[in-house]
């Protein structure tokens, strides 16, 4: 073998092997949890940023699911790409025991939280919460049960369980956001709505969006089109009174 065909043949190695070892710095890391909390077993996912570095602080979001409040499919549908281009920490929790968010399965926040809290840093000590349609509902309720751990509530789309006032208020120093899909075959624009405004008349930064021609489940805000999540986490920045 000639010499420019062995120092080619290194290159390329040597390119190979750069790669590689590149290759997993690249890619968001996905971590399978569970934790003992407020009595119960609860399993979780957390994406962590690509060239996620422990002692530096990230914008946070906890992510909770639609139908029974699985993990499997919201990280990939809304959250995992994104959160990987932006730097973001999502956190998905499974309801536990198959209890949702906003029936039994609340009886894990706060401390499930403050474990989060406990094993990474978190940007302001609060996480932006959302979800779709059961999640969102669900997002709200813990919202506002723990105001102080979060930034915003994103439905899409979701509305206040047993709204009251005390609730709405609860939440109503933080950047509120609702999409519902035009043809929801729950017809949940009237209540997300009438929330929204309510919020909006505290001076809240609180938004209702209807997606044209959606049904329930958007496509609007999955794919590649999630990072419409993102940008209004990243508008609470700005602060979330008018």
């Amino acid at each position: 073998m000639n010499a420019s065909i062995s120092g080619r043949i290194l290159s390329t190695v040597a390119a190979f092997s750069l790669a590689a070892l590149a290759a997993p710095a690249a890619r968001a890391e996905v971590l399978e949890k569970t934790a003992k909390v407020g009595g119960v077993t609860v399993q979780y996912k957390v994406v962590l940023p690509a060239g996620y570095d422990a002692a530096k602080t990230y914008p946070g979001i906890i992510a909770l699911g639609g139908g029974p409040q699985t993990i499997d499919g919201i990280l990939t549908r809304n959250f995992r790409a994104e959160a990987e281009k932006r730097g973001y920490i999502v956190v998905a929790p499974a309801a536990p025991n198959g209890q949702l968010f906003f029936e039994g399965g609340a009886r894990i926040f706060p401390d499930f939280l403050k474990l989060i809290l406990a094993d990474y840093k978190i940007q302001d000590g609060k996480f932006h919460i959302a979800g779709p349609s059961n999640g969102g509902i669900a997002a709200f309720h813990v919202a506002a049960a723990n105001p102080q751990y979060f930034a915003s509530v994103t439905a899409f789309p979701g509305y206040m369980w047993e709204p009251s006032t005390a609730k709405l208020q609860a939440i109503s120093k933080m950047c509120v956001f609702m999409y519902v899909g035009e043809n929801d075959e729950y017809m949940w624009h009237g209540e997300m709505k009438q929330e929204a405004q309510y919020l909006q008349s505290k001076g809240t930064v609180a938004r209702y969006t209807v997606e044209k021609g959606q049904p329930h489940r958007l496509e609007t805000l999955a794919g590649a089109s999630a990072g419409r999540l993102f940008d209004g986490f990243e508008e609470t920045k700005k602060g979330c009174s008018k």
